[in-house]
């Protein structure tokens, strides 16, 4: 019998996104899986480990160099997707060679030059192939373009978007990923923002960008097809970047320092310092995490012409963060398996071709959390503001409570417990209540653009000041003097909760592995307003913990 199966062609199967991207592939059962590379030893040690998971995938291995692709056709490939990388400096030589072999091509190319020049250099030969070539199925540009296509739906006026990426440091990371970045790093980078087009260098303007899940990360100005595809399919009137960033501030502000070789063309390139630079990271890389994230926010005018801020995030754990850039890819090829991509077949960037849930779906079995929020900045009070569209559907007694804008006294008991010793004194200097019941009363009084609060247990009080967070429309602070707690608001069963995102002694940031853990929810049930408050720390143990019912 025929076998039907259709042949996909992976090269640079052995790279840091290659390895997943075959661990996806490997899972459908209508595809053979060709492993291709220059070395095919690390494709055999990767194919055994794939028939371990995945015995009934039909793998095979194939040694291929894509700049001389002479063996390309012997393969008979039913599409060939290029994962090797750099793309940087790198011409069209390649695809062309897929489709004069007739098969569909897909690339996870973040090289602006490449991407830039890739519809009029291959359009032409795949329409009248009638096969498809798409470049940049990769985080950039096809996830953040999906991801903004669903947050900005129906909208009548875009003003600023904004993406940016930051991996965990512990995450691997091949040399090509690493030349990549230093092939534009303190080079001129082109880009509209401030209402025009300027030139400034790349990996420049640092500063911190809060990532859901993740807190605050250092970003700088990235080179990305995105810089030409934001403005050019979301007409975005003020300002359309793309950021980038390293976990470990050393990293990201050590290569800001490096660019001003560049910058002050001491230097033509970083690019032959890929080798020493990568290795440096290596070793400083357990001193961070392996968790990474990627943010796409975006600011306009909806459907009714009122302001709107809305925001898509993606927090990676455990190390599945080099999941998301072989997403896309694996996505495309699954709708081309399906037949599910508009005709008639074409070159073209990864932009609009698949709904967002469609680029996530190979992203499903992983520790990977996304979430999509939005608000209306011109909204009376900070939880309306900071909780958005969920607002109107939390509990009245909850909404009257936190609606911000007018004194609201609510009273009730509150059960309170804590640990011994250094806690019990922290608790007394804070004001919080002994454990046991107390007669307990909450006051919330508005307070510029924030709020003040005063809590009575029994005889105990204690106060602090909510306010909006200076550098993130999407968080709060709480100040205790002398100590302020950064968090954001999401909604919780019947109200929302408190996610602790930062802290701080005064101006100067305290590193999150020696904060308190704080669990705070603020809900209703049989139409009373409740709360439950737990702070702990690795050190003191239960600092305090209190529970209760107001009305």
């Amino acid at each position: 019998m025929k076998d039907t199966r259709k042949r996909i062609v992976l090269v640079g199967a052995s790279g840091v996104f290659g390895q997943r991207l075959a661990a996806m592939i490997a899972r459908w059962p209508d595809v053979v899986l060709v492993l291709a590379a220059r070395n095919t030893p690390p494709l055999e040690a990767l194919a055994a480990s794939l028939a371990k998971t995945r015995p009934a995938a039909k793998i095979e291995v194939a040694r291929l160099d894509r700049l001389a692709p002479k063996r390309l056709a012997a393969l008979a490939p039913w599409a060939v997707v290029d994962a090797a990388g750099p793309f940087q400096g790198q011409d069209h030589a390649f695809p062309h060679a897929v489709l004069k072999a007739g098969a569909h091509y897909v690339d996870l190319a973040d090289a602006r030059d490449f991407v830039g020049g890739f519809e009029a250099a291959l359009d032409g030969q795949a329409r009248a192939a009638g096969r498809w070539a798409i470049t940049g199925a990769s985080s950039t540009p096809a996830l953040s373009h999906a991801a903004l296509d669903a947050m900005t739906h129906g909208w009548s006026q875009i003003d600023r978007v904004e993406a940016a990426i930051s991996p965990g440091a512990r995450a691997p990371r091949g040399l090509s990923v690493v030349r990549a970045l230093l092939a534009w790093a303190g080079g001129p980078v082109r880009l509209f923002t401030e209402g025009h087009w300027t030139t400034l260098p790349g990996w420049s303007r640092p500063r911190r960008t809060p990532f859901p899940g993740l807190g605050l990360r250092w970003t700088s100005l990235a080179e990305t097809p995105d810089l030409d595809l934001l403005p050019a399919r979301f007409h975005a009137r003020r300002e359309a970047t793309f950021r980038a960033g390293l976990e470990l501030p050393v990293l990201h502000l050590g290569l800001w320092a490096l660019s001003v070789l560049r910058r002050t063309r001491l230097v033509r390139s970083l690019e032959p310092l890929a080798v020493v630079l990568g290795e440096a990271a290596g070793l400083v890389a357990p001193l961070g995490s392996d968790r990474g994230g990627m943010v796409v926010s975006a600011e306009g005018l909806d459907a009714d012409g009122a302001r709107r801020l809305a925001r898509w995030s993606l927090c990676a754990e455990a190390g599945a963060g080099p999941n998301t850039p072989a997403a896309p890819a694996a996505a495309i090829l699954r709708a081309l398996l399906d037949g599910r991509l508009a005709a008639p077949p074409r070159a073209t960037p990864c932009v609009g071709l698949l709904p967002l849930d469609a680029v996530l779906d190979p992203l499903r079995d992983l520790p990977i959390r996304t979430q999509l929020e939005s608000q209306r900045p011109d909204a009376a009070g900070l939880f309306p503001r900071l909780l958005g569209d969920a607002w109107a559907a939390l509990p009245p007694a909850v909404r009257h409570a936190h609606a911000g804008t007018q004194v609201v006294t609510l009273t009730g008991q509150a059960r309170g417990r804590g640990a011994p010793g250094l806690a019990a004194l922290v608790r007394r200097l804070q004001g919080m209540p002994p454990a046991g019941v107390h007669a307990t009363t909450v006051t919330i009084a508005p307070d510029g653009a924030g709020e003040r609060w005063t809590r009575r247990f029994g005889a105990r009080t204690f106060g602090s000041v909510i306010t909006p967070a200076r550098d993130d429309p999407w968080a709060f602070e709480e100040t205790v003097a002398p100590l302020t707690f950064r968090f954001t608001a999401a909604p919780y069963p019947g109200g929302f909760s408190w996610t602790f995102a930062g802290w701080r002694l005064g101006p100067i940031p305290l590193p999150r592995a020696w904060a308190p853990r704080t669990r705070a929810r603020t809900f209703a049930r049989n139409g009373v307003y409740r709360f439950r408050v737990l702070v702990t720390h690795p050190w003191l143990g239960v600092i305090f913990g209190y529970a209760g019912r107001l009305s």
